[in-house]
């Protein structure tokens, strides 16, 4: 079964920057795509990015020029990092994967933007 780890949230000032990251291990899988949806309090999940199996990237429009998502193949890894923070991208982020056997999900990491 596929586990993904995540780190890298906390609290930070608007303007700032955080880096997340997601770390997959489980069995040998070909993965799919890897990505980042987030949640807000009182809002329904929402995609963040994602990263394809060929590097091909997807943004949503509120984060377009922002958040940049990478990949290390070698590590089964996805990072997020994520510049120019504003309050309204306060929500916990999960990551997750694709691969043969379905999606996986991350436990989720909370961000908070806030002075």
């Amino acid at each position: 079964q596929v586990q993904l780890v995540e780190s890298g949230g906390g609290l930070v000032q608007p303007g700032g920057s955080l880096r997340l990251s997601c770390a997959a291990s489980g069995s040998s899988f070909s993965i799919y795509a890897m990505g980042w949806y987030r949640q807000a309090p009182g809002k329904q999940r929402e995609l963040v990015a994602v990263i394809t199996n060929v590097g091909s990237t997807n943004y949503a429009d509120s984060v377009k020029g922002r958040f940049t998502i990478s990949r290390d193949v070698a590590k089964n890894s996805v990072y997020l990092q994520m510049n120019s923070l504003k309050a309204e991208d306060t929500a916990v982020y999960y990551c997750y994967i694709d691969e043969p056997n379905g999606r996986s999900w991350g436990q989720g990491t909370q961000v908070t933007v806030s002075s």
